[in-house]
């Protein structure tokens, strides 16, 4: 397995089309199995032309991708500026199988997993992997990932929303040449593939694990039998006074993602936003539906949290697969992470290449990231996704 990526910041599209094909080519020396597309939203009027160009210069057998609000390439992000990153393998023994879905053509999730092998064109036995790119205003990955969890348990999931635009009907999805408005677009790859993946939500915790006893879908009443707002005031007087301000616009909820352990540590919570209060009642409410007995804590989000948790994510993975030998990686970056994070660019691509080496790395930044936490797949913000694949050892 052979991966290349680069990247190119040229204002027109046809030298960014060459100058990507020209460098993927000298990385390869053959055409790709597989490539993956991202183009920033400068040319929007070349969408389908840049594409289809692509595919065709390349000759490679599958392409997909989407557009973006910054694209990644070589190990390095571009945004705010034009860009079009291309990443792509020659992936001997992997079976490749494209497909684009719509909202309309999903299963009910209550029902049979032969459901959504049909929709997929993949079997379970197959064991594959996915990458997956939606639209965000035609599509609820939400409601997708819960189904496709039940219908491919074990499979790695990662992908991102596309984010170059602010309304329906402007962002566009690419499939082989073809260029889509509307759904999710994902390859399924199955064979001698492995896609492990590392997810960095970015926060620190604040105050003690706590447990939910009392709730109502995802209305958070009480935590600890005190009513949820005056636990927070409690937590907010014990913080340090720049952790208060930052409270009114960086405090979230981790939920404890396995039951059954009896303490929580890092990487054990899904971070979710609180969207509303009622002061009077002294309720939270929660993006995320909520059960009695549920482990939680609060978390705040600023650059330093984000560094640490990166660092801390990626060394605990580079640890636990020191064995194995990956071929390239993927990164899907929050549009609020990078310069808006940080102050600055490439700072979670330098992370990632001091932590796993130089593989060649590509992605772009999303309205929105899939990846797993606690083994189960979930559509998260402000955060990094990352997939690293390779061959079976």
């Amino acid at each position: 397995m052979k991966w290349a990526s680069t990247v190119s910041i040229r204002t027109g599209a046809d030298e960014n089309i060459r100058q990507c094909v020209d460098d993927v080519r000298k990385g390869l020396g053959a055409p790709p199995d597989l490539a993956l597309l991202f183009v920033s939203r400068h040319f929007s009027e070349d969408y389908a032309g840049i594409a289809l160009s692509v595919q065709e210069k390349l000759a490679c057998t599958v392409l997909i991708g989407c557009s973006a609000g910054g694209v990644i390439g070589a190990g390095k992000e571009v945004e705010g500026m034009p860009g079009i990153s291309l990443t792509a393998g020659i992936l001997p023994g992997v079976t490749i199988h494209p497909f684009h879905v719509d909202q309309v053509d999903l299963p009910s999730l209550d029902g049979s997993p032969r459901l959504w092998e049909d929709l997929i064109g993949v079997t379970t036995r197959e064991a594959p992997h996915f990458l997956l790119f939606a639209d965000p205003f035609t599509f609820s990955p939400e409601e997708w990932l819960s189904g496709f969890d039940f219908a491919y348990p074990g499979a790695s999931k990662v992908g991102g929303l596309a984010s170059a635009a602010s309304q329906r009907g402007e962002n566009v999805l690419f499939l082989n040449g073809k260029m889509l408005r509307s759904g999710m677009v994902g390859v399924a790859l199955a064979g001698d593939v492995v896609l492990d993946t590392a997810v960095a939500q970015g926060c620190y915790a604040v105050g003690p694990v706590l447990h939910v006893t009392e709730c109502e879908e995802n209305k958070l009443m009480e935590l600890d039998h005190q009513p949820a707002m005056e636990v927070v005031a409690e937590i907010l007087n014990g913080l340090e006074p720049e952790e208060q301000e930052r409270v009114q616009h960086s405090l979230f909820i981790g939920l404890g993602m396995d039951a059954m352990k009896e303490t929580s540590t890092h990487g054990d919570f899904l971070i979710r936003n609180l969207i509303g209060a009622d002061a009077e009642a002294g309720h939270l409410f929660v993006a995320a539906r909520l059960h009695e007995g549920q482990t939680v804590q609060f978390h705040l989000r600023d650059a330093r949290a984000s560094a640490s948790d990166l660092n801390a994510v990626l060394s605990d993975f580079a640890g636990r697969h020191e064995e194995q030998h990956y071929a390239g990686a993927f990164l899907f970056s929050c549009m609020g992470r990078g310069q808006m994070l940080y102050g600055r660019s490439n700072h979670d691509a330098e992370r990632f290449r001091h932590f796993l080496g130089d593989l060649p790395l590509g992605g772009f930044f999303c309205s929105g990231e899939i990846g797993p936490v606690g083994g189960t797949t979930y559509l998260h913000g402000y955060t990094s996704s990352f997939g690293i694949i390779g061959p079976r050892d």
